[in-house]
């Protein structure tokens, strides 16, 4: 145990709930450290944890910190925490080191080969392929994602191998921390300026990545983006080894994407490979879901796993949580949800589920996700929401950000166009607008990082109880 290790010996993790904290409440447990926590409501993966062990308060209070026999040997907070939060405040007041969430991972990684992967989109799917890649190959890594995979339920592992495989955020630069030897960048593309405040300060945070990269490691790019390409590019002027993905033959790849057929829910990709022409099976839908599997490879690849196994790995791969997830069938009609947050993101999910639609209308009810972002992006929302049949739009999930005047979900709901479009500001409305809505053979998506993810089942159990009346 290293001397900042130490640190970790007994932590309390304020909003423990959270996917990365609670990711690392996991991995402290199972390494035999002694965790406490709170959050504001309970979850369900505090059943989990304190399965474990760990002593979990519900509602934030500075006794919060004397759960445990001994008093925490350091605070684990992550950006979302204020400093008037009542237990970072007596923290602070009894000299307990507080620690950013992304800290105590790096701590976490020390001693492992690290593989990170960053990008503004893509980055939970691809890190749950690889890891599960990697899985399929028994090399057990340890890993951090900000989703659970369907497979085990899980967002984080303490492995017995030697490798570690994280989610890398770039929202808040907290991903600086980390020392990959194999690090992805998905893509580069305007995000998150509520924090970086330009487009040019978010992508500057991503050349400071470069900087974290080990001395004998890789930077894995999507040839198809142009923010990566340009940084693919400033990375070799440093001096850093870069592999490429993509789909276009004539752009400089290590692997090529030459064919894309949607398949059982799921997809079959014809891939180039160094030259080596095979197919390879993705059990998600969407050919952006294809492209992230390349990266997997390519990454599995630079951590020394065998490709046939990589292969077989990703085939099997099952899904994240809340990414294109079935929730259920009413009638005819079935419903799925989707994290997706950026008009990037739904253009591509929406393109992804046409096949699976199978003929039938596509039905999304979307919700926007943060003010700065509804704002900046209203008129990028609403084309990417034009191709679906249906668009429910509902009004703002803030999260960390306070209203802002004039800005609510009929920015994007009236610029929508060539579909037919509803605003419904009133959550508790929204489930019997659209059970009217829908018909048999619908696809509905529940879409977007707020609590629009209840919508889904109460949109199932509304058609069951509508069914049973008739």
């Amino acid at each position: 145990m290293t001397t900042n290790d130490k640190l970790l010996t007994r932590a309390h993790l304020i909003g423990i709930g959270g996917a990365g904290m609670s990711g690392i409440a996991r991995i402290l447990l199972a390494r035999g450290r002694e965790v406490s926590g709170s959050d504001a409501k309970e979850a369900r993966t505090f059943l989990t944890l304190r399965a474990q062990g760990a002593k979990i308060a519900i509602g934030q209070r500075a006794e919060n910190l004397d759960q445990l026999p001994e008093s925490p040997t350091a605070v684990v907070v992550s950006t979302a925490i204020k400093e008037d939060n009542p237990e970072l405040v007596e923290a602070r007041k009894r000299g307990i080191v507080v620690v950013h969430r992304s800290q105590a991972l790096a701590e976490l990684m020390s001693g492992h080969l690290v593989a990170c992967i960053a990008g503004t989109h893509g980055k939970t799917s691809t890190t749950s392929m690889l890891t599960v890649a990697l899985q399929h190959c028994r090399l057990d890594p340890s890993f951090a994602i900000g989703g659970d995979l369907n497979d085990s339920g899980a967002n984080a592992h303490h492995g017995s191998g030697g490798i570690f495989v994280a989610e890398a955020d770039e929202s808040d630069g907290s991903f600086l921390v980390f020392r990959p030897s194999v690090a992805v960048v998905t893509n580069v593309e305007a995000d998150h300026l509520d924090h970086h405040g330009t487009v040019e300060a978010y992508v500057a945070v991503f050349d400071s990545f470069l900087d974290q990269i080990t001395a004998d490691g890789v930077l894995i790019t999507c040839a198809d983006d142009p923010g990566a390409v340009a940084l693919a590019e400033r990375a070799e002027a440093k001096g850093i080894r870069v592999r490429r993905y993509g789909r276009s033959a004539a752009a400089p790849s290590d692997a090529t994407l030459l064919d894309y057929n949607p398949v059982d829910g799921g997809g079959v990709a014809r891939v180039s490979l160094d030259g080596q022409e095979f197919e390879l099976g993705v059990a998600v839908p969407g050919e952006h879901m294809a492209l992230n599997a390349l990266a997997a490879l390519l990454a599995g690849l630079e951590l020394g796993a065998p490709l046939e196994g990589l292969g077989e790995g990703i085939a099997a791969f099952g899904g994240v949580r809340r990414r294109f997830e079935f929730k259920g069938r009413s009638g005819g009609v079935r419903v799925y949800d989707d994290y997706a947050h950026h008009p990037t993101e739904v253009d591509a999910q929406l393109r992804a589920v046409r096949p699976a639609a199978e003929g039938g209308r596509v039905v999304v009810i979307f919700q926007p996700h943060l003010y700065s972002r509804t704002e900046a992006f209203a008129a990028e929302f609403a084309q990417a929401l034009g191709l679906a049949d249906v668009v429910v739009v509902l009004d703002v999930f803030g999260a960390r950000e306070e209203p802002q005047p004039g800005v609510s979900g009929a920015l994007i709901a009236d610029a929508v166009t060539g579909t037919e479009v509803h605003y419904e500001p009133a959550f508790d409305k929204v489930t019997t607008l659209v059970a009217d809505l829908v018909r048999p053979g619908d696809l509905v998506m529940t879409m977007g990082a707020g609590d629009v993810t209840s919508l889904g089942p109460e949109l199932i159990a509304e058609l069951d109880r509508r069914a049973a009346t008739e």
